[in-house]
This record gives structure tokens, C-alpha cells and sequence, in this order.
């Protein structure tokens, strides 16, 4: 689905304009990031689901062949080695939607990226 001209209030408004597949992998991933930063706030932001928790955790998008996560540029660079078999750049990997998601990784750069948060917040 074209979301480009939609501007989304809620992440459920946004994840239920897609086709039922992307919908159960993008509800899965919303489900594993709660689950690894539970104190996190939900929003949509950049017209895209993210999650906030003293700053920006991660922000996650659906296109037409993959999941864009964004873990912003610390993210990304603290697990360059798990992410090189992924299309990646400085603050982005796509997970294509044929293929699982790699949970495990995801859970692992979202208690990454609550830690680096809470460093900055005791500075």
C-alpha cells in the first residue's frame, strides 16, 4: 500500500494499511520491541511507528519488500557484524519480508539502544 499521502495518528492506524502478512510481521516487531523496552512510549513519528524512551530508541517502516528498522547511527554501528548479511546503512537495515525476522537481534539492538539512552541521561 501507498502510505506516502496518509499521515498516521496511531501505530494500529498505520500497521492496519497493509496487506495481512506485513501486518503479522510488523506485529510482531512492535510486540518484541515492547517487550525489550517496556517503559518505552509508542508514537508515530516521521509518519512512521517509533518508539521513544529519553530520546529516540528506534523508528520502523514497511515497504513492498522489506521492514526499514532504524536504530538510528549507534544502533547500526555497534552491530555492524550482525547486520552485514542485510541491506544496511548509516542508520538503517532492511529485513526482507520473505525471510523471518531476526528477533533475537532486533530484541538485543533495542536493549542496546535503551542503555545508550540512559548513559546520556546520568551525564
Amino acid at each position: 500500500m501507498k502510505t506516502d499521502s496518509i499521515k498516521f495518528k496511531t501505530v494500529h492506524e498505520y500497521i492496519s494499511t497493509f496487506p495481512a502478512a506485513t501486518q503479522r510481521i510488523l506485529k510482531k516487531l512492535h510486540k518484541t520491541i515492547k517487550e525489550a523496552a517496556p517503559e518505552a512510549d509508542e508514537l508515530i513519528s516521521y509518519n512512521m511507528p517509533a518508539f521513544k524512551f529519553h530520546g529516540v530508541l528506534v523508528y520502523y517502516a514497511a515497504y513492498k519488500n522489506h521492514i526499514g528498522f532504524y536504530p538510528t547511527g549507534s544502533g547500526i554501528e555497534a552491530f555492524k557484524k550482525e547486520i552485514a548479511g542485510y541491506k544496511n546503512s548509516k542508520g538503517a537495515v532492511q529485513f526482507p519480508l520473505d525471510k523471518p525476522l531476526p528477533l533475537d537481534l532486533i530484541t538485543k539492538m533495542v536493549k542496546f539502544k535503551v542503555k545508550t539512552n540512559l548513559k546520556k541521561i546520568k551525564i
